[in-house]
């Protein structure tokens, strides 16, 4: 039996994602191929210790435990770091492990604005050696990976239109503390946009479909909400979005419009990601509101029928789960790592569909950008990508 590659990590970061990635390290036996294997080694928060205890009560292999992110990124017990932390930290923290020589799986969306991104992409060129991407689960959903393909093949003939979004409600509680996401200073601008804007811009930036203008609708609906006192503050930022984009058939040469979605605030939704695309000769759609379906259909007169097709554990990563149980976010999280990983193999066909790219958090900040002048000026942007 072959010795497998291990990557040890550093995580910076232990709230909600750390936990994510630390459980799907747990459970790395359920990936059933012969890529690479990841060890937790070091763990950096700059005060919970609730969490550092749970991450070293349930990690044997973690050997250093600081508050200090310099100390984990210049350990020589740290290999890669997956960093996940507000994003007024990413420009400083990212060329910091950067500058450390260690690779790096980072949040989205890699800078709190353009300038911040426009940073750290010039120090990402600077280390050619290292494998830098950005975090974007929802791909590795079976019924994601089933679009992907389905959109590779070509079955939507030319494009009418695309639709992408990510819609939560939980901020429709109008008692809900601010915390630093619903903070300018800290989330930055961009509001909603910019914590899951990404997640709606990876697929159809893969697939070349890269607008050529940008229209935005931006609305503060929440404009206060209590601090940690109870007191009532300032909400500056944007809960919801909806950006209209006017973008080019890469096949057909001609125009197709893309609309993608962010919302806090949507009605009935607790974590819903989804994708549309709407061709001349078929057209398909997926949600994680429905995580076993794909539906699909073909055009072949003026009227349609909608197949529906229940697809189960179908991963990019052969998993021992049985193909006809569901699967879930910490599924396609599990997978995203796999992905990662899979870059640091010597030999081996590449992954189908690797990990967000830093070029590509690029043209999502001149896509965010873009928005926010749209919005502030009522004008259709021209932007470049």
């Amino acid at each position: 039996m072959s010795i497998r590659k291990t990557v040890r990590f550093g995580l910076i970061g232990l709230g909600l994602m750390g936990k994510e990635f630390a459980s799907a390290v747990a459970r790395w036996c359920h990936l059933i191929d012969d890529g690479p294997v990841p060890e937790i080694t070091a763990i950096c928060n700059r005060s919970d210790q609730a969490a550092r205890e749970w991450f070293t009560g349930n990690f044997d292999s973690i050997r250093l435990v600081t508050g200090d992110y310099h100390e984990l990124i210049e350990s020589d017990l740290v290999d890669a770091v997956y960093c996940a932390v507000p994003h007024d930290l990413h420009e400083r923290y990212y060329i910091d492990i950067l500058r450390a020589g260690k690779h790096l799986l980072g949040e989205k969306p890699f800078g709190i604005d353009a300038a911040a991104n426009g940073a750290i992409l010039e120090e990402i060129r600077k280390h050619p050696d290292l494998i830098v991407r950005c975090s974007s689960e929802f791909p590795y959903y079976p019924g994601a990976k089933r679009m992907i393909e389905w959109i590779q093949s070509g079955a939507y003939g030319r494009l009418m239109e695309v639709r992408a979004g990510f819609h939560h409600s939980s901020d429709m509680d109008l008692s809900k503390p601010i915390n630093w996401k619903r903070m300018i200073e800290r989330n930055g601008a961009y509001g909603s946009m910019g914590d899951l804007g990404f997640h709606t811009h990876h697929i159809p930036l893969r697939m070349g479909w890269k607008p050529q203008t940008v229209w935005a609708d931006l609305l503060n609906i929440a404009t206060e909400r209590p601090d940690h006192t109870g007191a009532m503050v300032p909400c500056k930022t944007w809960d919801n979005a909806v950006i209209t984009c006017r973008c080019l058939d890469p096949v057909y040469g001609a125009p197709f419009s893309m609309v993608l979605e962010t919302k806090r605030m949507a009605p009935g939704q607790t974590n819903t990601w989804f994708i549309e695309v709407y061709g001349t000769a078929g057209s398909a759609r997926f949600s994680t509101h429905d995580p076993r379906s794909f539906f699909h259909l073909e055009t072949t007169g003026r009227e349609q029928g909608w197949t529906r097709v229940d697809i189960g554990a179908d991963f990019w990563t052969p998993s021992i789960t049985g193909g006809i149980f569901e699967t879930g976010f910490s599924d396609a999280f599990q997978q995203m790592i796999a992905a990662y990983l899979s870059e640091f193999a010597s030999a081996g066909a590449p992954h189908p569909f690797r990990c967000g790219s830093p070029e590509e958090t690029g043209m999502s900040h001149t896509i965010l950008t873009a928005a926010c002048e749209s919005d502030r000026t009522g004008k259709r942007i021209d932007i470049d990508l």
